[in-house]
């Protein structure tokens, strides 16, 4: 192993006593998951069905009873995206109540074969859940080993968003925001994080990179495995995978972090001067919120249309055509990069605790991107955020309050990346800077990456954070930023608007361009850029999309780019 966090539980010493679960191991969902573990009690004989941890906006996504610890995955690719790959997944994880069964969310898969602690277990589907019945029940407290042999399907119909995303010569990953089991059995969740182990074999031609820092290389005959490991602890839904013909480009950033970039190799070339900007970005982050938090970062150049970017844990995916192409200003594509490395902070290295604290990712790496643009190629923040605030009224009335997102549509999962989760959310930070002063917000988000490092948060720990570090009551001021269905008055800055959700934006000027921002990509990250060049960000965040009118919205739910 590289590296054993304090946060990753050991495996016992075979003959050795079980130790017990460390209490304080993450945060968890409490209030969630008291009446989910509830429904673990169930007889081995009753039928089996999904469960799900709670979560307002995806009921049946993740499952109670165990706190997994590591995950290793093995992947052999066939040489081809129209061929499932044959996968072993093996789940370290403890149990937090008495098990008769144990539910592990995973789709879309052929299953070949369970085992429990090395005995064989019997299993079926419920729903997307793999519901495994060991031939024993496990008892609260015990470490247990879960194995499961399976097919992982790179072909979708559309009843899937995400998962493996097929390139022109491979596949990487796009798991956000509930995808990852549709790709391997997992407690798909962000509340639930874990080590990772990745193993891929492939063809020899082929190169593979995974989350982590590369441990090993097998050749052996016509194929070559790879095999990666995390340092810190990862929500599956940043899982990443890339294999393909590809080149992986090594340099040094600040205090000597390794950066490794993945790339098309016919590309190489065009792509290099792009990805020599990383290093200062990151230090740029740094100088803002403190020390990167992974072991590793880089840049993982998809030969595929996606139109959406992914902070996928120390590998952020992005579509090689954002680069090579001529359709954004160079500024907003150096914006787009710093939107997914400010992720690995806000998002990667502290959690999301459920899908309704998404704006505490994406309102944060919106706000780093805007501040970036700002010093960088000189687009205000306060004209930017002016902007979303005329639009914000419709960003609610559409898509619901910051930390209140409306559910997704039915066969539309990722219809949480919506405008208000972005520069919706960052509004709500640039109005909490502007109530407590700029050298509080700023002891503010260094304090909260630094306290809730390689674990998950919630809303009610930010709004306790701030008011802890101001010194003040700020309740029901957050309140009504982040629930309330009107915007409510932008502190320090009376004479700003908000437009009239019935009514329709003019088509042409400012009031246009702000009133837009927005409306891209019910998934994405942002949609920025408008036709004025003014910054009119919308989007999901972990993923970027883009359009070519900043008033469309996208479908993929991945972050919305506008043209300029």
């Amino acid at each position: 192993m590289l590296l054993t966090p304090r946060n990753e539980a050991r495996r016992p010493v075979p003959g050795a006593p079980h130790p017990r679960p460390r209490s304080t191991r993450r945060l968890r969902m409490p209030a969630l998951l008291a009446v989910a573990v509830s429904t673990c009690l169930l007889a081995a004989s009753a039928p089996a069905r999904p469960l799900g941890v709670g979560d307002r906006l995806y009921p049946h996504l993740g499952n109670p009873g165990y706190d997994v610890a590591s995950y290793d995955l093995s992947f052999t690719y066939p040489g081809t995206n129209t061929k499932p790959l044959q996968a072993v997944t093996k789940i370290d994880a403890w149990t937090t109540t008495d098990l008769d069964r144990i539910n592990l969310d995973f789709a879309h898969g052929k299953v070949e074969s369970v085992e429990v602690d090395g005995e064989p277990a019997s299993f079926t589907s419920a729903g997307e859940d793999l519901v495994v019945t060991p031939e024993n029940p496990l008892p609260d407290g015990s470490w247990t080993r879960i194995t499961v042999r399976h097919s992982s399907n790179p072909v979708y119909g559309k009843e899937h968003e995400g998962g493996w995303l097929r390139t022109s010569d491979g596949l990487a990953m796009a798991n956000q925001a509930d995808a990852a089991h549709v790709v391997f059995p997992c407690n798909d969740h962000p509340s639930d994080k874990a080590m990772f182990t990745i193993r891929v074999t492939a063809p020899n031609g082929y190169t593979a990179v995974a989350n982590g820092l590369r441990t090993d290389v097998d050749r052996s005959g016509k194929t070559t495995t790879w095999t990666y490991r995390t340092g810190h602890p990862m929500a599956t839904e940043l899982a990443q995978v890339s294999i393909g013909r590809s080149t992986v480009l090594h340099r040094t950033g600040p205090h000597g972090l390794p950066i490794r970039d993945v790339v098309p190799t016919e590309h190489r070339e065009r792509l290099e001067p792009w990805l020599e900007k990383t290093a200062g970005q990151i230090s740029w982050m740094e100088g803002k919120i403190g020390r990167y938090p992974f072991e590793t970062y880089g840049l993982l150049m998809a030969d595929a249309a996606t139109g959406f970017e992914l902070e996928t844990q120390t590998l952020s995916l992005f579509e090689r055509e954002l680069f090579t192409g001529t359709t954004f200003p160079k500024w907003y594509v150096e914006s787009i990069m710093v939107h997914e490395l400010a992720h690995q902070w806000f998002g990667d290295s502290v959690s999301p605790r459920t899908w309704s604290d998404l704006w505490l990712s994406e309102g944060h790496a919106t706000w780093y991107e805007a501040l970036y643009a700002a010093e960088k190629a000189g687009k205000p923040v306060e004209a930017r955020m002016k902007a979303a605030y005329a639009a914000s009224d419709r960003w609610r009335a559409a898509g619901g309050p910051p930390a209140a997102p409306k559910k997704p549509e039915a066969g539309k999962k990722n219809g949480i990346f919506r405008p208000n989760v972005y520069d919706g959310a960052a509004l709500v930070l640039y109005a909490l800077r502007q109530e407590i002063g700029r050298t509080a917000f700023e002891n503010l988000e260094r304090e909260w990456v630094s306290r809730h490092q390689d674990g998950s948060a919630s809303t009610a720990d930010f709004i306790a954070l701030a008011e802890e570090i101001s010194g003040r009551h700020l309740d029901g001021f957050m309140q009504a930023w982040l629930y309330g269905e009107k915007t409510p008055p932008m502190p320090g800055q009376p004479e700003w608007k908000a437009a009239d959700p019935e009514k329709q934006p003019a088509r042409g000027g400012k009031a246009a361009a702000a009133a837009k921002a927005g409306k891209a990509a019910k998934a994405g990250k942002a949609a920025r850029a408008g036709k004025t060049g003014k910054t009119v960000k919308t989007g999901k965040s972990g993923r970027t999309g883009r359009t070519t009118e900043p008033a469309k919205t996208t479908t993929a739910g991945k972050v919305a780019r506008s043209a300029k």
